[in-house]
Protein backbone atom coordinates (compact mmCIF):
# COMPACT_ATOMS: atom_id res chain seq x y z
CA UNK A 1 0.00 0.00 0.00
CA UNK A 2 1.21 3.52 -0.80
CA UNK A 3 2.51 5.42 2.23
CA UNK A 4 1.33 9.02 1.83
CA UNK A 5 3.96 10.41 4.20
CA UNK A 6 6.73 8.60 2.33
CA UNK A 7 5.36 9.92 -0.97
CA UNK A 8 5.27 13.50 0.32
CA UNK A 9 8.82 13.14 1.71
CA UNK A 10 10.10 11.81 -1.63
CA UNK A 11 8.44 14.58 -3.64
CA UNK A 12 9.79 17.28 -1.31
CA UNK A 13 13.31 15.83 -1.35
CA UNK A 14 13.32 15.51 -5.16
CA UNK A 15 12.32 19.19 -5.56
CA UNK A 16 14.96 20.29 -3.04
CA UNK A 17 17.68 18.22 -4.74
CA UNK A 18 16.51 19.55 -8.10
CA UNK A 19 17.05 23.11 -6.89
CA UNK A 20 20.53 22.18 -5.60
CA UNK A 21 21.34 20.53 -8.94
CA UNK A 22 20.24 23.61 -10.86
CA UNK A 23 22.30 25.97 -8.68
CA UNK A 24 25.36 23.72 -8.97
CA UNK A 25 24.85 23.52 -12.73
CA UNK A 26 24.80 27.31 -12.98
CA UNK A 27 27.99 27.55 -10.92
CA UNK A 28 30.01 24.99 -12.93
CA UNK A 29 28.42 25.89 -16.32
CA UNK A 30 27.39 22.37 -17.34
CA UNK A 31 23.97 20.87 -18.05
CA UNK A 32 21.97 19.89 -14.98
CA UNK A 33 20.65 16.67 -16.60
CA UNK A 34 23.69 14.46 -15.76
CA UNK A 35 23.90 16.16 -12.36
CA UNK A 36 20.30 15.14 -11.68
CA UNK A 37 21.02 11.50 -12.57
CA UNK A 38 24.18 11.36 -10.43
CA UNK A 39 22.52 13.04 -7.45
CA UNK A 40 19.58 10.67 -7.84
CA UNK A 41 21.97 7.72 -7.70
CA UNK A 42 23.76 9.14 -4.65
CA UNK A 43 20.60 9.80 -2.64
CA UNK A 44 18.85 6.68 -3.98
CA UNK A 45 20.71 3.36 -4.25
CA UNK A 46 23.94 4.57 -2.60
CA UNK A 47 22.72 6.48 0.49
CA UNK A 48 19.16 5.16 0.63
CA UNK A 49 17.67 8.60 1.39
CA UNK A 50 15.19 7.99 -1.45
CA UNK A 51 13.50 4.60 -1.39
CA UNK A 52 14.26 2.88 -4.70
CA UNK A 53 10.84 1.22 -4.96
CA UNK A 54 9.10 4.53 -4.21
CA UNK A 55 11.29 6.30 -6.79
CA UNK A 56 10.44 3.63 -9.39
CA UNK A 57 6.73 3.87 -8.53
CA UNK A 58 6.66 7.66 -8.99
CA UNK A 59 8.86 7.47 -12.10
CA UNK A 60 6.34 5.24 -13.87
CA UNK A 61 3.80 8.08 -13.66
CA UNK A 62 6.13 11.06 -13.99
CA UNK A 63 7.74 9.77 -17.19
CA UNK A 64 4.33 9.87 -18.93
CA UNK A 65 3.10 13.14 -17.42
CA UNK A 66 6.48 14.83 -17.79
CA UNK A 67 7.14 13.72 -21.34
CA UNK A 68 3.71 14.90 -22.51
CA UNK A 69 4.37 18.32 -20.94
CA UNK A 70 7.89 18.54 -22.37
CA UNK A 71 6.83 17.53 -25.89
CA UNK A 72 3.73 19.73 -25.91
CA UNK A 73 5.72 22.74 -24.69
CA UNK A 74 8.54 22.21 -27.17
CA UNK A 75 6.01 21.71 -29.95
CA UNK A 76 4.68 25.20 -29.26
CA UNK A 77 8.20 26.61 -29.41
CA UNK A 78 9.08 25.00 -32.74
CA UNK A 79 8.90 27.47 -35.61
CA UNK A 80 6.97 26.24 -38.63
CA UNK A 81 9.22 28.12 -41.04
CA UNK A 82 12.29 26.28 -39.71
CA UNK A 83 10.41 22.96 -39.70
CA UNK A 84 9.52 23.36 -43.37
CA UNK A 85 13.07 24.43 -44.19
CA UNK A 86 14.60 21.32 -42.59
CA UNK A 87 11.84 18.77 -43.29
CA UNK A 88 14.07 16.63 -45.53
CA UNK A 89 16.84 16.54 -42.91
CA UNK A 90 14.45 15.58 -40.12
CA UNK A 91 12.72 13.00 -42.32
CA UNK A 92 16.00 11.24 -43.17
CA UNK A 93 17.15 11.15 -39.54
CA UNK A 94 13.81 9.82 -38.31
CA UNK A 95 13.53 7.02 -40.89
CA UNK A 96 16.78 5.76 -42.39
CA UNK A 97 18.85 7.18 -39.55
CA UNK A 98 16.67 5.50 -36.92
CA UNK A 99 16.85 2.11 -38.69
CA UNK A 100 20.63 2.39 -39.16
CA UNK A 101 21.11 3.14 -35.45
CA UNK A 102 18.93 0.19 -34.42
CA UNK A 103 20.67 -2.18 -36.86
CA UNK A 104 24.21 -1.28 -35.79
CA UNK A 105 23.32 -1.50 -32.09
CA UNK A 106 21.59 -4.83 -32.76
CA UNK A 107 24.67 -6.33 -34.42
CA UNK A 108 26.98 -5.14 -31.62
CA UNK A 109 24.65 -6.46 -28.92
CA UNK A 110 24.17 -9.84 -30.60
CA UNK A 111 27.90 -10.37 -31.21
CA UNK A 112 29.06 -9.36 -27.72
CA UNK A 113 26.44 -11.38 -25.85
CA UNK A 114 26.22 -14.27 -28.38
CA UNK A 115 22.45 -13.88 -28.73
CA UNK A 116 20.13 -14.24 -31.77
CA UNK A 117 19.81 -11.18 -34.00
CA UNK A 118 16.11 -10.82 -33.16
CA UNK A 119 17.12 -10.18 -29.52
CA UNK A 120 19.73 -7.69 -30.68
CA UNK A 121 17.12 -5.98 -32.84
CA UNK A 122 14.85 -5.64 -29.79
CA UNK A 123 17.70 -3.93 -27.92
CA UNK A 124 18.52 -1.74 -30.95
CA UNK A 125 14.88 -0.68 -31.27
CA UNK A 126 14.72 0.22 -27.58
CA UNK A 127 17.78 2.51 -27.71
CA UNK A 128 17.18 3.89 -31.24
CA UNK A 129 15.34 7.03 -30.14
CA UNK A 130 17.17 10.16 -28.99
CA UNK A 131 15.84 12.11 -26.03
CA UNK A 132 13.98 15.46 -26.17
CA UNK A 133 13.81 15.59 -22.36
CA UNK A 134 17.61 15.86 -22.37
CA UNK A 135 18.07 18.01 -25.47
CA UNK A 136 15.39 20.63 -24.82
CA UNK A 137 16.77 21.96 -21.48
CA UNK A 138 20.33 21.34 -22.71
CA UNK A 139 19.98 23.52 -25.82
CA UNK A 140 17.94 26.09 -23.91
CA UNK A 141 20.76 26.38 -21.39
CA UNK A 142 23.54 26.49 -24.00
CA UNK A 143 21.67 28.58 -26.61
CA UNK A 144 22.54 26.50 -29.66
CA UNK A 145 21.99 27.86 -33.20
CA UNK A 146 18.27 27.79 -34.09
CA UNK A 147 18.73 25.69 -37.25
CA UNK A 148 20.74 23.02 -35.43
CA UNK A 149 18.38 23.10 -32.44
CA UNK A 150 15.32 22.70 -34.67
CA UNK A 151 16.79 19.69 -36.49
CA UNK A 152 18.16 17.79 -33.48
CA UNK A 153 15.24 18.53 -31.13
CA UNK A 154 12.54 17.86 -33.75
CA UNK A 155 14.30 14.63 -34.74
CA UNK A 156 14.16 13.53 -31.10
CA UNK A 157 10.51 14.53 -30.73
CA UNK A 158 9.43 12.51 -33.75
CA UNK A 159 11.72 9.51 -33.29
CA UNK A 160 10.39 8.74 -29.79
CA UNK A 161 7.12 7.29 -31.12
CA UNK A 162 9.00 5.73 -34.04
CA UNK A 163 11.35 4.00 -31.59
CA UNK A 164 8.28 2.66 -29.80
CA UNK A 165 6.97 1.38 -33.16
CA UNK A 166 10.26 -0.43 -33.81
CA UNK A 167 10.14 -1.93 -30.33
CA UNK A 168 6.61 -3.19 -30.97
CA UNK A 169 7.82 -4.80 -34.19
CA UNK A 170 10.76 -6.45 -32.42
CA UNK A 171 8.48 -7.77 -29.67
CA UNK A 172 6.13 -9.19 -32.30
CA UNK A 173 9.01 -11.21 -33.77
CA UNK A 174 9.99 -12.61 -30.34
CA UNK A 175 6.62 -12.82 -28.55
CA UNK A 176 3.64 -12.50 -30.95
CA UNK A 177 1.15 -12.88 -28.06
CA UNK A 178 2.29 -9.63 -26.36
CA UNK A 179 -0.37 -6.92 -26.03
CA UNK A 180 1.79 -4.28 -27.75
CA UNK A 181 1.90 -6.52 -30.82
CA UNK A 182 -1.88 -6.99 -31.13
CA UNK A 183 -2.48 -4.32 -33.78
CA UNK A 184 0.49 -5.49 -35.79
CA UNK A 185 -0.68 -9.10 -35.54
CA UNK A 186 -4.19 -8.09 -36.58
CA UNK A 187 -2.82 -6.45 -39.73
CA UNK A 188 -0.53 -9.41 -40.35
CA UNK A 189 -3.55 -11.72 -40.59
CA UNK A 190 -4.29 -10.17 -43.99
CA UNK A 191 -0.67 -9.80 -45.11
CA UNK A 192 2.70 -11.18 -44.10
CA UNK A 193 4.58 -9.67 -41.15
CA UNK A 194 6.79 -7.31 -43.18
CA UNK A 195 4.03 -5.52 -45.13
CA UNK A 196 2.10 -5.39 -41.85
CA UNK A 197 5.08 -3.69 -40.21
CA UNK A 198 5.13 -1.03 -42.93
CA UNK A 199 1.38 -0.41 -42.62
CA UNK A 200 1.67 -0.27 -38.84
CA UNK A 201 4.46 2.30 -39.16
CA UNK A 202 2.47 4.43 -41.60
CA UNK A 203 -0.60 4.39 -39.35
CA UNK A 204 1.40 5.20 -36.23
CA UNK A 205 2.98 8.28 -37.81
CA UNK A 206 0.25 9.46 -40.19
CA UNK A 207 -2.60 8.74 -37.78
CA UNK A 208 -0.87 10.57 -34.92
CA UNK A 209 -0.17 13.64 -37.07
CA UNK A 210 -3.75 13.72 -38.37
CA UNK A 211 -5.25 13.41 -34.85
CA UNK A 212 -2.90 16.04 -33.45
CA UNK A 213 -3.57 18.49 -36.29
CA UNK A 214 -7.34 18.05 -35.94
CA UNK A 215 -7.28 18.57 -32.16
CA UNK A 216 -4.90 21.52 -32.51
CA UNK A 217 -7.26 23.26 -34.95
CA UNK A 218 -10.25 22.51 -32.75
CA UNK A 219 -8.36 23.70 -29.68
CA UNK A 220 -7.48 27.02 -31.28
CA UNK A 221 -11.05 27.76 -32.36
CA UNK A 222 -12.42 26.82 -28.95
CA UNK A 223 -10.15 29.45 -27.40
CA UNK A 224 -11.75 32.03 -29.69
CA UNK A 225 -15.34 30.85 -29.51
CA UNK A 226 -15.51 30.20 -25.76
CA UNK A 227 -13.25 33.14 -24.79
CA UNK A 228 -10.99 30.96 -22.63
CA UNK A 229 -8.39 33.67 -22.10
CA UNK A 230 -8.94 33.58 -18.31
CA UNK A 231 -7.97 29.92 -17.89
CA UNK A 232 -5.34 29.32 -20.60
CA UNK A 233 -3.11 27.02 -18.52
CA UNK A 234 -5.87 24.63 -17.48
CA UNK A 235 -7.26 24.62 -21.00
CA UNK A 236 -3.93 23.97 -22.72
CA UNK A 237 -3.06 21.11 -20.38
CA UNK A 238 -6.48 19.53 -20.91
CA UNK A 239 -5.94 19.72 -24.68
CA UNK A 240 -2.44 18.20 -24.42
CA UNK A 241 -3.44 15.31 -22.16
CA UNK A 242 -6.76 14.82 -23.92
CA UNK A 243 -4.86 14.47 -27.18
CA UNK A 244 -2.43 12.03 -25.60
CA UNK A 245 -5.20 9.74 -24.34
CA UNK A 246 -7.18 9.94 -27.59
CA UNK A 247 -4.06 9.00 -29.53
CA UNK A 248 -3.30 6.06 -27.25
CA UNK A 249 -6.93 4.88 -27.36
CA UNK A 250 -6.78 4.86 -31.17
CA UNK A 251 -3.54 2.80 -31.09
CA UNK A 252 -1.55 5.80 -32.35
CA UNK A 253 1.23 7.64 -30.49
CA UNK A 254 -0.19 9.92 -27.81
CA UNK A 255 3.19 11.63 -27.48
CA UNK A 256 3.29 12.55 -31.16
CA UNK A 257 -0.34 13.74 -30.96
CA UNK A 258 0.52 16.10 -28.06
CA UNK A 259 3.53 17.40 -29.98
CA UNK A 260 1.52 18.17 -33.11
CA UNK A 261 -1.15 19.96 -31.04
CA UNK A 262 1.63 22.13 -29.62
CA UNK A 263 2.98 22.87 -33.11
CA UNK A 264 -0.46 23.99 -34.33
CA UNK A 265 -1.11 26.23 -31.31
CA UNK A 266 2.41 27.65 -31.29
CA UNK A 267 2.24 28.57 -34.98
CA UNK A 268 -1.40 29.72 -35.03
CA UNK A 269 -0.50 33.07 -36.59
CA UNK A 270 0.78 31.25 -39.67
CA UNK A 271 -1.93 28.57 -39.89
CA UNK A 272 -4.84 30.97 -39.25
CA UNK A 273 -3.43 34.19 -40.72
CA UNK A 274 -6.53 34.69 -42.93
CA UNK A 275 -8.70 35.05 -39.82
CA UNK A 276 -8.48 38.23 -37.81
CA UNK A 277 -7.43 37.22 -34.32
CA UNK A 278 -8.64 38.85 -31.08
CA UNK A 279 -5.82 40.29 -28.98
CA UNK A 280 -6.77 38.10 -26.02
CA UNK A 281 -5.95 34.85 -27.87
CA UNK A 282 -2.25 35.67 -28.26
CA UNK A 283 -2.11 36.93 -24.68
CA UNK A 284 -3.65 33.70 -23.40
CA UNK A 285 -1.28 31.49 -25.39
CA UNK A 286 1.73 33.50 -24.24
CA UNK A 287 0.66 33.06 -20.60
CA UNK A 288 0.24 29.30 -20.87
CA UNK A 289 3.56 28.91 -22.72
CA UNK A 290 5.41 30.64 -19.88
CA UNK A 291 3.72 28.44 -17.28
CA UNK A 292 4.24 25.25 -19.28
CA UNK A 293 7.91 26.17 -19.72
CA UNK A 294 8.32 26.14 -15.92
CA UNK A 295 6.32 22.91 -15.68
CA UNK A 296 8.57 21.40 -18.33
CA UNK A 297 11.65 22.25 -16.23
CA UNK A 298 10.05 20.68 -13.16
CA UNK A 299 9.21 17.57 -15.18
CA UNK A 300 12.85 17.30 -16.26
CA UNK A 301 13.95 17.41 -12.62
CA UNK A 302 11.57 14.63 -11.61
CA UNK A 303 12.27 12.42 -14.63
CA UNK A 304 16.05 12.32 -14.37
CA UNK A 305 16.48 12.51 -10.62
CA UNK A 306 13.98 9.68 -10.10
CA UNK A 307 15.63 7.72 -12.93
CA UNK A 308 18.92 7.86 -11.03
CA UNK A 309 17.24 7.06 -7.70
CA UNK A 310 15.41 4.01 -9.08
CA UNK A 311 18.44 2.30 -10.62
CA UNK A 312 19.68 -1.08 -9.41
CA UNK A 313 23.47 -0.67 -9.24
CA UNK A 314 23.92 -4.44 -9.28
CA UNK A 315 22.35 -4.63 -12.75
CA UNK A 316 24.78 -2.00 -14.01
CA UNK A 317 27.96 -3.57 -12.57
CA UNK A 318 27.12 -7.05 -13.92
CA UNK A 319 27.35 -5.88 -17.55
CA UNK A 320 29.48 -2.76 -17.17
CA UNK A 321 32.25 -3.76 -19.58
CA UNK A 322 30.13 -4.92 -22.54
CA UNK A 323 27.56 -2.21 -21.83
CA UNK A 324 30.24 0.47 -22.01
CA UNK A 325 31.54 -0.97 -25.29
CA UNK A 326 28.05 -0.87 -26.79
CA UNK A 327 27.55 2.69 -25.50
CA UNK A 328 30.76 3.64 -27.29
CA UNK A 329 29.50 1.97 -30.49
CA UNK A 330 26.23 3.92 -30.26
CA UNK A 331 27.93 7.28 -29.62
CA UNK A 332 30.98 7.09 -31.90
CA UNK A 333 29.83 4.78 -34.71
CA UNK A 334 26.07 4.22 -34.96
CA UNK A 335 25.07 7.87 -34.54
CA UNK A 336 27.67 9.30 -37.01
CA UNK A 337 26.77 6.62 -39.59
CA UNK A 338 23.06 7.41 -39.13
CA UNK A 339 23.72 11.13 -39.58
CA UNK A 340 25.79 10.40 -42.72
CA UNK A 341 22.42 9.95 -44.48
CA UNK A 342 22.33 13.77 -44.57
CA UNK A 343 25.46 14.06 -46.74
CA UNK A 344 23.59 13.77 -50.09
CA UNK A 345 21.53 16.83 -49.13
CA UNK A 346 24.70 18.93 -49.22
CA UNK A 347 23.04 21.36 -46.80
CA UNK A 348 25.31 21.21 -43.77
CA UNK A 349 28.96 22.11 -43.25
CA UNK A 350 31.30 19.42 -41.93
CA UNK A 351 31.38 21.17 -38.53
CA UNK A 352 27.58 21.12 -38.31
CA UNK A 353 27.58 17.48 -39.40
CA UNK A 354 30.03 16.58 -36.60
CA UNK A 355 27.97 18.48 -34.02
CA UNK A 356 24.73 16.73 -35.03
CA UNK A 357 26.60 13.38 -35.02
CA UNK A 358 27.78 13.88 -31.44
CA UNK A 359 24.45 15.07 -30.01
CA UNK A 360 22.06 12.15 -29.86
CA UNK A 361 21.62 11.19 -26.18
CA UNK A 362 19.29 8.34 -25.25
CA UNK A 363 16.99 9.01 -22.31
CA UNK A 364 13.41 8.74 -21.13
CA UNK A 365 11.89 6.49 -23.83
CA UNK A 366 14.73 3.91 -23.83
CA UNK A 367 14.73 4.00 -20.02
CA UNK A 368 10.97 3.44 -20.00
CA UNK A 369 11.13 0.62 -22.57
CA UNK A 370 14.18 -1.08 -21.05
CA UNK A 371 12.23 -3.13 -18.51
CA UNK A 372 9.53 -4.18 -21.03
CA UNK A 373 11.20 -7.42 -22.27
CA UNK A 374 11.84 -8.55 -18.68
CA UNK A 375 8.25 -7.75 -17.68
CA UNK A 376 6.90 -9.63 -20.71
CA UNK A 377 9.11 -12.61 -19.90
CA UNK A 378 7.82 -12.74 -16.34
CA UNK A 379 4.17 -12.33 -17.30
CA UNK A 380 4.41 -15.05 -19.96
CA UNK A 381 6.65 -17.27 -17.78
CA UNK A 382 9.20 -17.33 -20.58
CA UNK A 383 12.53 -18.17 -18.91
CA UNK A 384 14.59 -17.38 -22.00
CA UNK A 385 12.94 -13.97 -22.44
CA UNK A 386 13.57 -13.22 -18.74
CA UNK A 387 17.29 -13.88 -19.24
CA UNK A 388 17.38 -11.76 -22.39
CA UNK A 389 15.34 -9.06 -20.66
CA UNK A 390 17.78 -8.76 -17.75
CA UNK A 391 20.67 -8.25 -20.15
CA UNK A 392 18.72 -5.73 -22.26
CA UNK A 393 17.71 -3.78 -19.14
CA UNK A 394 21.24 -3.52 -17.74
CA UNK A 395 22.88 -2.55 -21.04
CA UNK A 396 20.15 0.00 -21.85
CA UNK A 397 20.68 1.70 -18.47
CA UNK A 398 24.43 1.89 -19.15
CA UNK A 399 23.87 3.33 -22.65
CA UNK A 400 21.38 5.92 -21.33
CA UNK A 401 23.71 7.04 -18.53
CA UNK A 402 26.77 7.15 -20.78
CA UNK A 403 25.14 9.08 -23.63
CA UNK A 404 23.30 11.54 -21.38
CA UNK A 405 26.38 12.33 -19.30
CA UNK A 406 28.88 12.49 -22.18
CA UNK A 407 26.74 14.37 -24.66
CA UNK A 408 25.56 16.96 -22.17
CA UNK A 409 29.03 17.59 -20.73
CA UNK A 410 30.67 18.19 -24.10
CA UNK A 411 27.91 20.27 -25.72
CA UNK A 412 29.48 23.56 -24.52
CA UNK A 413 32.98 22.88 -25.88
CA UNK A 414 31.54 21.44 -29.11
CA UNK A 415 29.38 24.51 -29.63
CA UNK A 416 32.39 26.82 -29.22
CA UNK A 417 34.59 24.83 -31.60
CA UNK A 418 32.07 23.82 -34.25
CA UNK A 419 29.24 26.38 -34.27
Amino acid sequence: MLNVDALAYTLALVMFLGMISYLFSERVHISFVPILIIIGMIFGPIMGAINREMAHYIFNYVRVFGLVIILFTEGQELKWTLLKKHMSTIGLLDTIGLLVTAAIAAVAFSLLFHLPFKVGFLFGAIISATDPATLIPLFRQNKVNENIKTVVVTESIFNDPLGIVLTSLAIAFILPTAQSAHLLEAIARYTTIYPAAILFFIYEVGGSIAIGAGLGILGYWLIRWLKLERAPVIYSLSIAFGGFFIGEALQASGYLVATVIGIVLGNHKIFFKKHKEPEGVQKALNAEMVFNGHLSDLSTVFIFLLLGASLDLGIITNNLLFGSIIAGVVVFFARPVAVSTLLPLNRWSWKEYVFISLEGPRGVVPAALASLPLALGRSSHNVQLIQWGETILSVTVIVVLTTVILETLWVGPLKKRLL
